[in-house]
């Protein structure tokens, strides 16, 4: 493990966790009708992150394992598998209500008066635009429906698994940018668009119970400082006992979390914000941006 490439990675990390804040920037002051592009953005973070796993991650685990197994395939093909089951434990781990994986539809977006519960749909709108401090019958009306505390424990619980989920992540991130920084930079790219629904998923129901913008803003940042956190404390944690084994292992286990967040959060999420066509063709030009950018470094 090169100590010098600790740095530049933790601040990917770091950038891409921080992403969480712009799906509270995208929920309070993106046009209900602009939503679409995250579509598109999620379904090309796909692409990059199923060629990086299955072109290079998982390959360069295999050379790794070369050095100490005669059996280098079957080995990493097990981490890849492991790396999937790791996200899905974790992933069913946490109650459905709130799981910063199940996406909320555009039109969660609506304005605090028109919705009607946490994780379910009510009537179209211009999106949270509207201020919490309309008319008096308004304020009155939603906090009778909805219940401030509630939907405060919603947005806190929230912010609190995505820690969870974002140790993986995190640690893919970070581990991946030491291995290759030129690699990293798109990895940590997909990774922060893949963090912008769940910055939406915090932000919403607090801002709901709050009325307030700025402790929306500000939990949503907050949850996506698990991401490099977690992924030190995941370094921390293997650099003890670090090794070329271990390295083989950890790439081809980085590349099955990618895969099936992939498959599992950010193409059902592409297709939630955006429409089937466009998330197909925004994962072929993924993987085509990132088999050109390889082609050329």
């Amino acid at each position: 493990m090169d100590a010098t490439s600790i740095g530049p990675a933790l601040l990917l990390t770091l950038l891409a966790g921080l992403a969480t804040a712009i799906g509270s920037v995208i929920a309070f002051f993106a046009p209900r009708a602009n939503i679409r592009f995250l579509g598109v953005a999620l379904g090309f973070s796909a692409g990059v992150m199923i060629y990086v796993s299955f072109v290079e991650l998982l390959p360069s685990g295999v050379d790794a394992l070369e050095e100490i197994s005669s059996a280098p395939q079957t080995i990493a093909v097990v981490a890849l598998f492991v790396g999937m089951l790791l996200v899905a434990v974790i992933d069913r781990s946490v109650p459905l209500g709130y799981n910063p994986h199940e996406m909320r539809s555009p039109n969660t977006l609506d304005s605090p008066g028109t919705r009607s519960a946490p994780g379910t749909q009510g009537p179209s709108s211009s999106g949270v635009n509207a201020e919490a401090s309309g008319s008096k019958e308004t304020g009155s009306s939603e906090n009778e429906a909805v219940g401030a505390e509630p939907l405060m424990n919603v947005g806190l619980l929230t912010a609190a698994v995505i820690t969870l989920h974002n140790l993986p992540e995190g640690l893919a991130t970070l581990l991946t940018s030491m291995q290759d920084i030129d690699l990293g930079i798109p990895v940590a790219l997909a990774v922060g668009i893949h963090n912008i629904p769940e910055g939406i998923a915090v932000s919403v129901p607090v801002y709901y119970a709050t009325g307030s913008r700025w402790q929306a803003f500000g939990w949503s940042a907050l949850s996506g400082l698990s991401e490099p956190i977690g992924a030190l404390l995941g370094l921390l944690l293997l650099s003890g006992f670090w090794s070329q084994a271990l390295l083989g292992l950890s790439l081809a286990a980085v590349a099955g979390i990618m895969i099936f967040i992939s498959f599992d959060v950010l193409l059902p999420s592409a297709e939630t914000y955006g429409e089937h066509h466009p998330t197909v063709y925004a994962l072929v030009a993924g993987m085509a941006v990132m088999a050109l950018s390889l082609l050329l470094l």
